[in-house]
């Protein structure tokens, strides 16, 4: 993979940026920390040399004066609402995110469960935090937010919250999702050290979008084509151009809220600590770029796989046409089409002319090979063992798994499913190619070859089917479908 950032200078530059602003603060900040903590394949897909665990080996570098709190809304644990990319709770992901980065032997300091009713049931989480020793505080709603800044910032404002006594210098403040309170739960925590004689600070780190690129440059753009469904949209801040005379690119939300936030920072702190939204901000992202025809090009590839998945969402009714119309005017402002993704070209050309399912894959060395669906296996499957066999280099017509073994779990699946239709799935092929390694050294190598697979381009002609999905997923291809189920 040709690389175009440089995640070393990245770990430096950007722990240097936080360290100076905790000392603007009397060594105690609280930053809110946007995104993934761990896993950011949407930041290593558009910027390709970025790690997927940078923002967690960040945090490594100030594990001796750190802390994190948690923050989750009572309505995400009300709801059970669950994450897309996991398949799990919000709830549950709080949990993994807690004993990850225990193992890591990162300080966890508590949990804040943010906008909370009365008759809200989150016995559940307190049991499960209970069992771990995390601490768990409730945070209502806050009394007169966003317009009255006299009552926010009071004893029945921000007051009314309980003081979660903190001792490190950095406080890092994240959640497992969006719209989690994080941003009141440092206010909150802010109003409380004032009161007692603590010069603390407040300061955000998002990854995207990037403030000092342009606001059309690709990665701004791949950043709203992935947060399409929050109706979120990049621009440049009017506060940072008037302030500074230079252009900066924020996103809509943080600029409409920032007069409220300005304001109630002023009466928190009495003084006038930011100027623009923008200087919230800690992004050191623009310095680590060391090749920009590489990261646009990959930028732009994922705008186009954003609008796939929308497309394929819209399909099977998990998004509204508005978020699809969002992600057309994204890919209209870059000129990008569907036909600009040759994987996808390969793939539908072939399912057309074979009148079949097929699923494509462009290899690191450049070549697109191809697999269709047949009676025995799925396309994901002879795809998949296609391409490793043009990766080891063994000739097309040698077989990987003899026709006897396939048919044999072929006529199992028959006596034990209800289906229609028995073709081995991708699982079923992995777990096939497993066995037959035990007593075949060229399969044994074959497995092994299947980590080149991780960051290859992948399209099917059909909505694959979500149990296949996971699978390429956890090989780490970027997959993307043709709406049609």
């Amino acid at each position: 993979m040709e690389v175009g950032f440089d995640s070393e200078k990245y770990l430096k530059v950007q722990s240097e940026k936080i360290a100076e602003r905790i000392k603007m603060f009397d060594n105690k900040l609280y930053l809110e920390f946007g995104g993934k903590i761990f896993d950011d394949l949407h930041a290593a897909r558009v910027l390709p040399g970025f790690k997927a665990d940078n923002k967690i080996n960040l945090l490594k570098e100030f594990k001796d004066d750190l802390e994190v709190i948690f923050c989750i809304n009572a309505s995400a644990i009300q709801k059970s609402k669950i994450r897309a990319d996991y398949g799990i709770s919000y709830e549950l992901d709080l949990i993994r995110l807690i004993e990850k980065l225990q193992e890591l032997e990162i300080s966890i300091n508590s949990v804040v469960v943010t906008m909370y009713h009365d008759g809200d049931n989150i016995s559940h989480l307190e049991k499960m935090l209970e069992e771990r020793n995390i601490k768990m505080y409730i945070h209502r709603p806050t009394s007169g937010y966003p317009d009255n800044v006299d009552l926010i910032v009071s004893d029945e404002g921000y007051g009314r919250n309980p003081y979660i006594e903190t001792t490190k210098k950095l406080v890092v403040v994240t959640a497992p999702g969006p719209n989690s309170g994080k941003l009141g739960t440092c206010l909150s925590q802010l109003y409380h050290e004032h009161k007692r004689g603590v010069r603390a600070g407040y300061a955000k780190f998002e990854t995207f979008p990037v403030w000092n690129l342009r606001l059309l440059d690709p990665v701004n753009i791949a950043y709203e084509a992935a947060t399409a469904d929050l109706k979120d949209f990049n621009m440049i801040d009017p506060f940072h151009l008037e302030a500074y005379g230079e252009s900066a690119v924020n996103y809509n939300r943080d600029i409409s809220a920032f007069p409220i936030l300005k304001n109630i920072l002023f009466k928190i702190t009495g003084q006038e600590v930011y100027k623009s939204p923008t200087d919230m901000g800690v992004n050191m992202i623009k310095q680590c770029i060391t090749n920009e025809d590489i990261i646009h090009k990959a930028a732009t590839d994922e705008i186009i796989r954003r609008y796939y998945s929308v497309l394929c969402d819209y399909k099977q009714g998990i998004c509204g046409e508005e978020t699809v119309d969002a992600v057309k005017v994204l890919m209209d402002k870059l000129n990008l089409s569907l036909t600009d993704r040759d994987v996808a070209n390969f793939a539908n050309e072939r399912a057309e002319r074979e009148k079949a399912n097929v699923l494509a894959i462009k290899l690191p060395n450049g070549n697109i090979v191809s697999g269709k669906e047949s009676k025995l296996l799925s396309c994901s499957s002879s795809a998949i063992l296609n391409a490793v066999k043009n990766i080891a280099g063994i000739p097309d017509p040698e077989y990987l798994l003899s026709p006897s073994v396939l048919d044999g779990i072929y006529k199992m699946k028959q006596k034990t499913s209800y289906k229609t239709s028995y073709f081995l799935n991708l699982s079923e092929v992995l777990i096939a190619l497993s066995i037959c390694s035990m007593t075949n050294p060229i399969i044994e190598k074959v497995i092994n070859d299947l980590d080149k697979l991780r960051g290859c381009e992948a399209h099917a002609s059909y909505i694959i089917d979500k149990s296949e999905l996971n699978v390429i997923k956890n090989l780490g291809m970027n997959l993307t479908c043709e709406p049609k189920m």
